[in-house]
Parts: structure tokens; sequence; C-alpha cells
């Protein structure tokens, strides 16, 4: 912070004068006057205050949040998360969320908006299981013989295994269930066996369902490792009906021609959700700095890490903000997504609802950060690498938009400012930043590790235990209150503060003299699959 120095004015220099001579005529010889008290000097006028600059402003900010001010937001999910069994998009848990967010806001003199949309909501509430009873009984293990497809339908069916269409003499190709006529001759009742590849999996699930069988089971195809054993599948949506399962080759070949028994307990519908966004009354409608969370959990827990941790940083920053940066040249909208882990859909359907409805405030968009899971028990301090130089375009990571560079620079800068180390994770757009990303809307984050291992290098950095995961409780029932490390939410939320407060001065370095965001930029995400990115979350097979 700059200090400005001033001189002090001499205060009352014409009063001490004639004081002084009031009292020297008293003294002269033969004077008999009486002297009269000299005039009260004027108060000393107060030195002049220093206006406080942008950078003393977020500085400012950046000194508010604390770690304390985040952790009520926790301990306020986990009471959620507690009454309710988990904040997942869909239920009970996930609309006290919402409240509790949009309360929040207002306290702190925000006007949020809440924006509901519909979305596939699936759970599974029993494991599910695959036996063959005749001949020769066996019971099959699931994540290792088979699998649930995703928003399977639920039921508990005993029947006879009926292949369709299987051309086991054609390993190479496999077109099994993708048309109705394969199912001519069907037996309604039957549990039917399908192979896998060509057409997407509720391509085949529904075409069974409607040759009326009782089950599905969709056997890998058998033409190379990568293609025989289990694996995990999505049908999309809520469109099965019935118990519909993954297998590998081998068990759907055992199970052919058998009597098996298939059950799925599951919930799969369309549901009800909602975003909440808020923003700043003052500041430049035409260049909006964005930055969200996810604000949804699993179904089988409270989220805490995943991401409370994210969603109260944010809310956090939001609060601070409203009282340190009154005036922001650029407007700020902070936003709480909701359904991220059933595929972002929280922000694509915001995405998607601006470019049809009002594409004018889309383009406004300047840039939009992301925070997913910022207090990992066993964390590394990952910042998205908007450049690109250690994750090149292909494969493992998206082309960031022009100015996601200068994005991650801001953030290494703060944390090297705090002699802090930090290592890059790949821009992949498998987070809520993925919709924006696809258009052209320059992005970056934090991220502090999920599943992933923790390496030997990361463990001198940042401490913590080489070999183990960044968060062993990653999408589980322990991903409570005590599955956070505050120091490293702490620091997050005060790299959250720097860079929400400098861009609602200035986005120079992001788009230059312009202003929003230049859709020439737009970039193609990497499937996001099921869960949220960074190399993090099962991938689901949708189709071949």
């Amino acid at each position: 912070m700059s200090r400005i120095r001033t001189n002090r004015p001499v205060a009352g220099t014409l009063a001490g004068l004639a004081g002084a001579a009031v009292l020297a005529a008293a003294t002269l010889p033969g004077t008999t006057a009486t002297a009269s008290p000299a005039p009260a000097a004027a108060p000393a006028a107060a030195p002049a205050a220093a206006k406080a600059g942008p950078d003393d402003k977020v500085a400012a900010l950046v000194r508010s949040v604390t770690g304390p001010g985040v952790r009520k937001h926790l301990v306020a999910f986990e009471k959620i998360g507690d009454q309710h069994g988990s904040r997942a998009s869909g239920t009970p848990g996930y609309r006290a969320s919402k409240n509790y967010v949009v309360n929040q806001l207002r306290r702190a003199g925000y006007h949020p908006q809440v924006q509901s949309f519909d979305f596939p909501y699936f759970e599974v509430t029993a494991p599910s299981v695959l036996e063959r009873t005749d001949p020769d009984p066996a019971t099959y293990v699931e994540g290792t013989d088979f699998d649930l497809l995703e928003y399977s339908g639920s039921g508990d069916v005993t029947a006879t295994v009926e292949g369709v269409d299987l051309a086991l003499d054609d390993i190479e190709n496999s077109t099994s269930g993708c048309e109705a006529e394969d199912f001519a001759g069907f037996t309604a009742g039957n549990i039917a066996l399908v192979r896998r590849g060509t057409c997407d999996f509720a391509v085949k699930v529904v075409n069974a369902q409607d040759a009326g069988a009782a089950a599905v089971i969709v056997m890998n195809q058998g033409n190379g490792e990568d293609r025989s054993g289990p694996y995990i599948g999505t049908l999309g949506g809520p469109v099965g009906t019935v118990p519909a399962v993954t297998s590998s080759f081998a068990v759907g070949r055992d199970l052919e021609g058998a009597t098996a028994r298939v059950s799925t307990s599951t919930e799969s519908e369309t549901r009800t959700t909602w975003n909440v966004t808020a923003q700043t009354q003052r500041g430049r409608q035409g260049n909006v700095v964005m930055a969200g969370a996810h604000l949804d959990s699993v179904v089988e827990g409270n989220g805490i890490n995943d991401n409370a941790t994210g969603s109260g940083a944010l809310l956090h920053v939001a609060e601070k903000l409203a009282r340190k940066i009154k005036a922001p040249r650029n407007q700020v909208r902070f936003a709480w997504w909701g359904a991220e882990e059933s595929g972002l859909l929280g922000a694509e359907h915001y995405v998607g609802e601006l470019a049809a409805e009002n594409p004018r405030a889309l383009r406004d968009i300047a840039l939009y950060l992301n925070f997913d899971m910022v207090g990992s028990p066993n964390y590394a301090l990952f910042v998205y690498d908007g450049d690109n130089s250690a994750f090149p375009a292909g494969d493992e990571a998206a082309e960031a938009p022009k100015g996601s560079a200068q994005i991650e620079r801001a953030f290494r800068k703060f944390f090297k400012s705090r002699g802090l180390a930090t290592r890059p994770t790949a821009f992949d757009g498998r987070s809520d930043y993925g919709p924006f990303i696809a258009e052209g809307i320059p992005a970056g984050g934090l991220f502090t590790g999920a599943e992933g291992i923790k390496t030997e290098a990361e463990a001198k950095l940042f401490g913590g235990e080489a070999g183990e995961a960044y968060d062993a409780c990653y999408h589980q029932a322990c991903d409570d209150l005590s599955n956070v490390n505050m120091k490293a939410v702490r620091v997050n939320t005060k790299a959250i503060a720097s860079l929400v407060g400098t861009y609602a001065f200035s986005t120079k370095t992001v788009n230059g003299r312009a202003t929003g965001h230049d859709r020439r930029n737009a970039t193609t995400p990497l499937a996001h699959g099921h869960g949220h990115g960074h190399g993090h979350g099962g991938t689901l097979t949708v189709s071949r």
C-alpha cells in the first residue's frame, strides 16, 4: 500500500503575531493600559486524507477475508447435509443450500437471482445384483464383473437371458440392439443380452424395453483388452424403465441362454434444481467479471471439500467485496451452480440460455474464474494451465482462450508474493468453466486435488503425504467438515479475493482495451462425462 505524505500547514500564525504585539505594548515604560487576553489560536487543520486507490482497496479486500469467515459457511453446509443426507441437486439438501446462499447474499446487500431448470436426477439406493441361477449358479461382483448403467430403471428380475444379434463370429463389428429389427422374435419378459458397439447404450436399452425385455445386459464388445473387461456407462438421462447393467465380455458369454437374476435399486427421473447469481449494482455492464463455484454435492454425502469449500470461499469474498469495493469499475457477478455433479448442467444451462435469449449479455462477460475443491486435506496448490504450457491442447487439455494465460499468471504471481509455490492443472474444461471457454470467454481457477495421488515432489512443496490421494474422501460420505485443510482454504480464498478485486477495477491484462470477450476465441472442452474434471471423476461411457 502506498502512503502519501503531506506537509502540515502552520496554523494560527497571524493570531500569534497579534498576541505578541499586545503583550509587548503592555510592557512598554510609562504605559498604564491593561493588556487584554490574546485571542485563542485557531485549531490546526486536519491533514488531508489520501484517497485510497484500486490497489489499496484490493489489498484491503484481501486482508478482510479470513479462514473463520469461510468456515462459518462450511459449518452451515455441514448442518444442512447432516439434516438432509446430502446436498445433491434435486434433493431437499440442495434446496436448503440454495436458500442459505440467497439469504447470506441479501444480508450483504445483493439482490440475488435464482434460475431454475430441469435436469436428469439419478441415485443408487442399494447395491446391484447379477447372478446366474441356472445352470451352475454363480454370483458376479459389482465393479469387477459388471456395473450398473447410470439412469438404469429399478427392479428385480429373474428370467432367461436371450442374446440379441450378438454376431460373435464378427468380434470387430457389433450393431447388436441398435435397430428395432434386431429384436424381431424376442420373447417378452426375457432379459435382453446385447453387445457393446456402434450406437449409444440408450438406443440399445430403449429398443430392448420396447420389445418387452424385463432387463438388459450390455456385454463388452470383446475386440481387444480394453474392450473385454467390465466398464461403466450411462444412458445419458432417465430413459431406462427396466434394470440395465454392463458386463465383461466373458460374463456375457457365460449368461447367454442361462437363467439369471438382475436386481437394481435406483431413482431415475427428471427433477428441478437452481443456479444462484448475484452482481454488484455498480460497474460497467459491458465488461462483466464472473466468478463461480458449484453448490451441489454428490448424493453420497455432504460434499464439504467438493464443493462447499469453493462455494463458501466465493460467498465470503462476495460479502467482503460489497463492503470494501463499493464502486467497482467493472460489474462483478458471482455464481453458484446446480447439477455440476450431473455433468456441469447448471453452468451449461446458464450459458446456453444467455446465448439463445440474450447474446449481448453473454458477449459482455470479460472473463470467468472457477473454484472447485479448494481445501483438499492432502492438498497441492493447483492453478489452471491457461497457457497450455504444461498440458498442450489435445487429449489431456482444451485450447485455452486468449487471455486465460494472463489469468494463470496473475494467480501464480499472487501465490509467489506470499512465498508459495503452485503447480499447473490441465485446462480441460471439465468443470464449470467448460461452457464459458466454449464461447471464447477467458477463464482460470484454482484446485487442490481429488482422488489423484500426491507425488514426492508435491509433498516437498506443500507438505502432506506422498503416495496418498489429495482427497481420500472424494465423492464419499466421509467428505465432511473434518475432510478440509483450512490452511489451503484460507490462502485460496485470499487469492480469489485478489483476482476478483483486481479485475473489478481493470481487465486490461486479459482483454486489452476491449470490453467483454471475443467469440472467435471459442474452444472445445474435453468431454466431461460424469463428475468434474482436472483428471478427477470417473468418465462414464455413453456409447461405443
